[in-house]
Order: structure tokens, then C-alpha cells, then sequence
């Protein structure tokens, strides 16, 4: 079975000593090892304001981490400890790999459909009107090479008034 990428972030109480919260990270460590995943990457993001309240909660203790494992029951065990943790107040984690499948099938589908499609060539578009059809009607009575219109006559001028003469 492949391997599938997990992202994992959990918050807890703002007050949670630093203490607790490492010995959190170091059970949820253990609970990777013992069920044959690895931890990619663990950041402690530290207090920030949360866009909500959460359990009467307005700041939270944000902690990240990144795994990968080829089995869903690594993370079925995490959210379980995880919900059973005291300090941890909300927890959500999300499959990438999934996401990642779906990016590259959208790169795909859209080279083979830009290959199916003929490109214009570059000067084709820099020329007003080239291989238009607009505007190439003959005027009625003309033969078959005429332009498509008569040319304009000039514009009449106004005449000119000259000042009077004392």
C-alpha cells in the first residue's frame, strides 16, 4: 500500500504549560512509532488568536504536525488520544495526498487538451482583421476584386469667413 501525507493541527487551552504540551507532542510521537508511520515534521506554532470562540476559548495554543504513513489507523489512534487530551481544546486533520493526486490529474487533462489544440501562430493575432471574414462584403455592381467599400470622399469644409474689411 502507498504511503499517504497527513497534516495534523490540534489546539490547546492558552494556558497549558509549555510542560504538558511537550509531553502531549512526545505520547502522539510514541503512538507514530508504535503503529509503523513517520513524523515529517512538528512545529509548535505557539499562542494565537482563533478566528471563534472555542470552548469559551478566544486565544489557543496551535501545535502542527506532518506525517506519513500507509495505514489509516496511525490517525484514528492520534484523534483518539487527542480527544481524550485535557488541554486539547479542537484538532483537525487533513489527507494531502488525495489533494495532490487531484492537482497533478488537473495539470494532465490540461496539457492533452492544450495538445489537441492547433496554436495560432504569433503574427496571426498581431494583425488587425487577419483571417477575419468581417468587413470583406463587395459593394453591389462591382466585380469581383473591389474593395469593399467606395473611397470617402473628403469632408466638406467649412467655408471660411474672413473678418469684414474697414
Amino acid at each position: 500500500m502507498e504511503e499517504r501525507l497527513y497534516d495534523l493541527i490540534f489546539i490547546c487551552m492558552p494556558a497549558t504549560p509549555e510542560e504538558e504540551i511537550t509531553r502531549l507532542i512526545g505520547v502522539l510521537e510514541q503512538a507514530v512509532a508504535d503503529k509503523g508511520a513517520r513524523l515529517e515534521k512538528i512545529e509548535k506554532w505557539g499562542a494565537r488568536k482563533m478566528a471563534y470562540r472555542v470552548s469559551k476559548q478566544r486565544e489557543g495554543y496551535y501545535v502542527y504536525m506532518a506525517l506519513r504513513s500507509g495505514q489509516g489507523e496511525v490517525i484514528k489512534e492520534l484523534e483518539r488520544r487527542l480527544r481524550v487530551a485535557d488541554p486539547v481544546i479542537k484538532y483537525m486533520t487533513v489527507r494531502l495526498d488525495e489533494e495532490i493526486k487531484r492537482q497533478q490529474k488537473l495539470v494532465g487533462r490540461r496539457e492533452r487538451r492544450a495538445k489537441r489544440r492547433p496554436r495560432k501562430p504569433a503574427g496571426a493575432s498581431a494583425a488587425p482583421g487577419a483571417g477575419s471574414t468581417q468587413g470583406t462584403g463587395t459593394v453591389p455592381g462591382a466585380g469581383p476584386g473591389a474593395p469593399a467599400s467606395a473611397p470617402a470622399a473628403p469632408a466638406a469644409l467649412p467655408d471660411e469667413q474672413t473678418p469684414p474689411t474697414s
